[in-house]
């Protein structure tokens, strides 16, 4: 038999020649099958025959390494493109698993181990070739193919118990020992996808790393370190105006993160391995600069003060959500609840508030995120709002009965529970003008008579006022309540909305046309750092704005510095804000006293969990307490075991805890 001419025909001929030879003789033979062969355990006639083939014809000499070299050398012409007998190969291999006889051997030995091997040696060039000429992207589209590729092959023309061994070995030649490569190949890896939102490109990347072990982890790993290195570009205090400004600050790590949600979900199928790097990568640079919680209730405050302009109620309601999210992150829950605390009292006493539902919704938000604890304060601070209304309407009422119209003065007094409201412990210092001290002092009376055992006092540093003004030319006057003679050309009349402090201040131009920075400090008693900030607002404001005139004209305000009112002032607006000079965010001293305040109120916090737990177990080992601690108290802030130790050695001292004798790191309760 010719080895070089039609050899496959010629083999495939004299196979179906024999098989149809020995259906004939074991149909002669049938009845010694059905008798001898069962009774004696041996092969049967079919069998035998096809194990003569196999020995005689197809492991003769040069026949096996022949119909081996040759259905290999078929399949490689077929990978380079060239057209082969399908059918052919389709049959040998069909040969080769029936001489097996119910087993895979024959066609193992003869055909499938050498054809991996030889696969795993192509493939193994070819990922050199394809990674030396080819961008990741291009790289990972010709995998994809030649991985459909084997498969169709092998399920097509070789035996289909071989299409999953030689995609492994695809997978591993081209995809597993190469991907570090793929994912970090410079300009057109994982980053350069990333960089350029080339979110088709990550998909197919996904979905071929996912088919090997520890592909995802390398994606995963690679998406991590560039999410980091942007994340901490955001946050890294620098010269940059956007980590100044926290509204910028906010919004640029709300985009980050909606960019890598948009990955997520439409690269990485919402894959749990992605979504976990990405929240932990949120956690890790958010909680690295110490501002993040306050920045953050700044945004919130932002989105939820009136006058917000082009956003509709449910694209609040979106971008609230979305800073939810952020909140989630925050390690110090409870230094942004002191924040939105003092943020929350000033849009509500200034009457700032997009709307009472916004504000409850959001509260709501915190509530479901921290529990009622979190959130009980705020829900103080709205119900004190309401019962002010209230008493208001029943001093009013009160009012009238007496026939009083209080010197003119209409007063509007919020009654602010204590524990509540950031109040400063110690009321800030004002001499507040008498007319509307007078006022105050019958509310005062009015309420103490309704409420004993209360105390009302004056937050000065919280209130607002509305004043009557008026400007012309040569006479120069400003007051609460004056009345002018018109014999002057055109008399400017305005309202001019305040805060108590500058009303404070502008009503001593009442009685004397020029004052001193020293005179007006004697007089008003305000303390130094409120009072630049209160002149500075209605001496070096906006144009439209500047009620007083200073000399020397310079932005400083020094102790002989003098003030007088503007004659020239002119608003098109009858009712004129002025606008209080506002420090973005918290000064460094103030953010030290804040930092200072919770920090005194974690120890609290610490010594109660302690306290708590110890109660419940009455005797545990210091190292499960400081884990049990930290469990009960992450949800508002992370607390150090070198805290939490000093606060256990505080409790020692009070005699709450006792250490066990035996064992110095065993604690008890003592009831």
């Amino acid at each position: 038999m010719s080895l070089n001419n039609n050899f496959l025909q010629t083999l495939n001929q004299a196979w179906n020649d024999h098989q149809t030879s020995m259906v004939m003789i074991r149909d002669i033979l049938m009845y010694m099958d059905r008798v001898y062969v069962q009774q004696n355990n041996v092969d049967n006639v079919y069998n035998l025959g096809l194990m003569i083939f196999r020995d005689q014809v197809l492991h003769h000499g040069q026949i096996k390494d022949h119909l081996q070299q040759t259905l290999l050398d078929m399949v490689m012409c077929e990978r380079k493109g060239e057209v082969v007998d399908r059918g052919a190969v389709k049959n040998a291999c069909q040969m080769l698993m029936v001489l097996g006889i119910d087993s895979r051997t024959v066609y193992e030995e003869d055909f499938e181990r050498p054809f991996l091997h030889q696969s795993a040696e192509f493939f193994r060039l070819e990922s050199q070739k394809f990674l030396g000429e080819n961008s990741a992207s291009v790289y990972i589209k010709k995998v994809e193919a030649r991985i459909n590729e084997e498969a169709e092959r092998a399920a097509h023309y070789l035996d289909k118990s071989t299409v999953n061994p030689i995609i492994g070995v695809v997978e591993k030649e081209l995809i597993c020992k190469h991907m570090k490569t793929i994912v970090e190949m410079e300009n057109s890896g994982v980053i350069h996808m990333l960089k350029n939102h080339k979110t088709e490109d990550l998909a197919c990347m996904y979905k071929l790393l996912k088919r090997v072990d520890g592909g995802l982890e390398a994606m995963s790993q690679c998406v991590s370190s560039y999410l980091r290195e942007q994340g901490k570009a955001l946050v890294t205090e620098s010269e940059d105006v956007d980590t100044k400004n926290p509204i910028n600050y906010v919004q640029n790590l709300l985009d980050l993160k909606d960019r890598f949600d948009h990955f997520l979900h439409e690269s990485f199928g919402d894959d749990m391995k992605f979504k976990q790097v990405i929240s932990s990568d949120f956690e890790y640079f958010l909680n690295l600069n110490l501002k993040s919680p306050e920045y953050l209730s700044l945004f919130i405050d932002d989105k939820l003060k009136k006058g917000v302009k082009g956003l509709t109620e449910q694209e609040v309601e979106l971008v609230l959500d979305k800073t939810m999210v952020l909140f989630r992150f925050l390690q110090e829950k409870d230094v942004f609840e002191r924040y939105y605390k003092q943020h929350l009292a000033k849009r509500l006493l200034l009457n700032k508030s997009v709307s009472d539902d916004s504000e409850k919704n959001m509260i709501s938000k915190l509530k479901t995120e921290c529990g009622c604890q979190f959130t009980s304060k705020l829900e103080g601070m709205f119900k004190d709002m309401t019962v002010s209304n209230t008493t208001m309407e029943e001093f009013k009422n009160h009012i009238q009965a007496m026939g009083s119209n209080l010197s003119g003065v209409d007063l509007y007094v919020r009654v602010l529970t204590t524990g509540f409201w950031p109040t400063q412990a110690s009321s800030p210092k004002c001499t507040i003008p008498t007319t509307p001290r007078q006022a105050f002092e019958i509310f005062k009376r009015f309420y103490l008579a309704k409420h004993s055992g209360r105390q009302l006092t004056l937050q000065p540093q919280l209130g607002s006022a509305d004043l009557n003004a008026t400007f012309f030319g040569s006479k120069k006057e400003d007051g609460a309540t004056s009345t002018l003679n018109k014999t002057s050309s055109g008399p400017r009349k305005h309202i001019i909305q305040v805060s108590t402090y500058q009303m404070c201040i502008l009503m001593l131009f009442n009685q004397r046309d020029k004052l001193s920075y020293e005179e007006i400090q004697t007089e008003t008693d305000i303390g130094e750092k409120d009072l630049i900030r209160m002149l500075q607002s209605l001496a070096l404001g906006k144009l439209t704005q500047r009620i007083l005139v200073k000399e020397p004209k310079c932005k400083e305000i020094e102790p002989t510095h003098i003030f007088s009112v503007n004659d020239q002032f002119t608003s098109k607006l009858h009712r004129v804000k002025i606008q209080a000079v506002v420090a973005k965010g918290e000064s460094d001293p103030e953010r030290k006293e804040t930092r200072c305040k919770v920090d005194e109120d974690r120890k609290h916090e610490i010594e109660a969990a302690i306290v708590r737990i110890m109660k419940a177990r009455k005797r545990m080992q210091h190292n499960v307490l400081v884990t049990e601690v930290t469990q009960q108290l992450k949800s508002r802030f992370l607390p150090s075991p070198v805290i939490i130790k000093k606060r256990i050695e505080g409790l020692i001292e009070r005699e709450y805890l006792a250490r066990t004798p035996e064992d110095r790191k065993v604690y008890t309760y003592v009831a």
